[in-house]
């Protein structure tokens, strides 16, 4: 959603369907079915569009060309400049679409990845690769070396500034 759902917002659309909502209210998951799954999308924006501040409607799995449909709902000027630019292509505006998508994303993971290796050299450069690999291996097997309550007493291995 383009922001998190007021309560309100959500009580209003339970009445329409049923569904969960993440913690942050900021993602709804319903179960529906339907003819196609495009059409089923077009169907959920149409009922929930007056109520929610639904940006992007998504398939949880993939259709059968192991796709993940989007429905996504774009401003005017850009929904204008993508047609635009599939005309003078040749291309269609869902291909366009999903290809400024796809470009976006792997230039996430690209500057994702930047920053993480940022954050590294500068924990590198206090600490020792073991330290911060011992760390690093205790956070994601979610041991009580690093992830534990705010404590006064903290793991040798785990030192501040490397949570």
């Amino acid at each position: 959603m383009t922001r998190p759902a007021t309560a309100r917002e959500l009580d209003r659309a339970r009445r329409r369907m049923l569904f969960a909502a993440n913690a942050d209210r900021t993602r709804l998951m319903t179960v529906h079915s339907g003819t196609s799954p495009g059409r089923t999308l077009h169907r959920l924006r149409r009922r929930l569009d007056d109520v929610l501040p639904i940006d992007v409607l998504t398939t949880h799995y993939p259709d059968r060309d192991g796709r993940v449909l989007l429905n996504v709902d774009l401003p005017q000027d850009v929904a204008a400049a993508i047609r635009r630019e599939a005309a003078a292509s040749g291309r269609r505006p869902r291909d366009v679409l999903g290809e400024r998508i796809t470009t976006g994303l792997a230039r996430e993971r690209r500057e994702g990845r930047h920053r993480l290796e940022s954050q590294l050299h500068g924990l590198l450069a206090q600490h020792t690769p073991q330290d911060v690999l011992a760390c690093a291996a205790a956070l994601l097997s979610r041991t009580p070396d690093c992830v534990s309550p705010p404590s006064p007493r903290r793991s040798p291995r785990c030192r501040r500034g490397t949570r």
